[in-house]
């Protein structure tokens, strides 16, 4: 049993956001962090998966889409990626590092004190890019949730970057939202667990992030890309147009 878990998803290779949510006290408290996946596809990826290897024990990663995806276009098992700054990511990467992507879990299950056995993933407990959504329907949250765990009364998944509570089939399900590239608000969003559930944002100098960002990576979109993702310019609204068909409704 553990008292106080923070949940860190979603990064994309954004260092000074990274830096922004470890400088938490919470999190510098939190006996775990939990990395649920899409770690290093960004623009900075040496050195955010560097910066978390740092934790230590106390951190238990989980792979996520993005991750798989590095790895399998640095074994030649895929040509590209759709994601054009996930290409040059995965360029980037030293040969331990994608040892280190290729090995991780794509879920573990802990104890936390006030919240009972958790269960964590990345998109849902059976794949690694279902879409589910706050808005999914019933029906679709009992599918995905099917075969899940019976132990487990908490679930914490991210995959779609925008932080939600909600309780469907008998289970409490979070998304701590996305560290690295926020839809609907600026600030790196996380999660803490113990003795409940609080979705938290962490607001840093995102003009300031932007410019160092830039001058450290050599992706050639990179100006654009800071300025999309790191002052959240997609709405939560078109984040949800976007992802609704995804998630099975008519």
């Amino acid at each position: 049993m553990v008292e106080r878990v923070a949940v860190l998803s979603d990064i994309h290779g954004v260092l000074p956001a990274l830096a922004a949510v470890l400088a938490e006290p919470d999190v510098a408290a939190a006996d775990r962090i939990v990395l649920t996946g899409d770690l290093a596809a960004g623009p900075q990826p040496v050195a955010v998966l560097d910066r978390l290897a740092e934790l230590g024990d106390r951190a238990l990663w989980l792979g996520g889409n993005a991750d798989r995806e590095l790895v399998e276009y640095r074994r030649g098992q895929r040509a590209d990626i759709p994601d054009p700054i996930a290409t040059w990511a995965a360029e980037q990467l030293r040969e331990d590092q994608v040892e280190l992507l290729d090995s991780l879990p794509s879920s573990i299950a802990l104890d936390v004190d006030g919240v009972g056995r958790v269960l964590f993933c990345h998109a849902t407990p059976r794949d690694d890019e279902e879409v589910v959504l706050v808005d999914s329907s019933s029906a679709r949250w009992g599918e995905v949730l099917d075969g899940c765990d019976p132990s487990a009364e908490t679930v914490v998944c991210g995959h779609t970057h925008m932080p939600f509570v909600r309780l469907t089939h008998g289970r409490l399900v979070v998304n701590p939202g996305s560290v690295g590239m926020s839809y609907g608000r600026v600030g790196a969003h996380w999660a803490l667990l113990g003795p409940g559930v609080q979705l938290r944002r962490t607001g840093y100098d995102t003009a300031a992030a932007a410019e160092a960002v830039r001058a450290d990576c050599g992706y050639p979109d990179i100006a654009e890309w800071t300025d999309y993702f790191l002052q959240a310019r997609a709405s939560a609204e078109e984040a949800l147009a976007v992802f609704g068909p995804r998630d099975g409704r008519g």
